[in-house]
């Protein structure tokens, strides 16, 4: 309510030139479907951790003073994490700081199922609080760059393909691990598909790179 009261009655939506959205249709690009799919894989390796390490950790300890102390340290990184990409994340750009986030975020979705313990909880609060914040604000920025007058068609897809992965991580560990069984193999699929997330962002990153150095200036 109180965001709206600042915006009043203006329909436009402005990208970040502060150019008004123009009334044609939205053309996907390669480009434009590959952020959309990253952005949904990014979805489904963050909820898993978020939804589920704090059960696991409960299984581990039983003590809710120890145990609880992965909520904490989540919430400290996101913290921390989203002042520092907002004050060095221009350095290596919005793709940039989205592939180094993604590879992070692997290494905490996978963690637990590599050293299965309280330290590898801690380990993932940490990696995946740290991240996904960062991932979201990074992942916005580029679809307003890539997505230009129509960013906000961009915008729409991507955070539809993140709820379509937030729904499929819980859905893929009660059908890999149902009535409280090892999670290990949906943590290592979700890191994979992180890491593939990553390569592919990365990929595109450099191939813009070469697109711009081909231009005459």
């Amino acid at each position: 309510v109180l965001v709206w009261a600042v915006f009043g009655r203006r329909a436009e939506f402005h990208t970040g030139t502060g150019s008004p959205v123009s009334s044609g249709r939205f053309h996907w690009t390669r480009d434009s479907a590959l952020i959309v799919v990253c952005y949904g894989v990014f979805g489904f390796g963050y909820i898993i951790p978020a939804t589920f390490v704090p059960a696991m950790a409960k299984q581990i300890v039983g003590d809710p003073a120890v145990f609880g102390l992965s909520w904490p340290l989540f919430g400290l990184a996101a913290m921390l994490s989203t002042l520092a990409a907002g004050r060095f994340g221009s350095a290596l750009g919005n793709r940039g700081v989205w592939v180094v986030s993604s590879l992070v975020m692997a290494v905490g979705v996978a963690a637990p199922a590599v050293f299965p313990g309280m330290s590898a909880i801690m380990v993932t609060a940490v990696c995946v609080g740290a991240t996904f914040v960062v991932v979201t604000m990074a992942g916005m920025q580029e679809a307003r760059k890539v997505g230009g007058a129509h960013a906000r068609t961009l915008m729409a897809a991507m955070t539809a393909s993140f709820a379509a992965g937030q729904v499929a991580g819980p859905l893929a560990v009660s059908w890999f691990a149902p009535s409280g069984g090892s999670m290990d193999a949906v943590l290592i699929s979700a890191a994979v598909l992180l890491v593939g997330s990553a390569a592919a962002v990365g990929f595109s990153t450099t191939n813009e790179r070469k697109a711009d150095e081909a231009l005459p200036e």
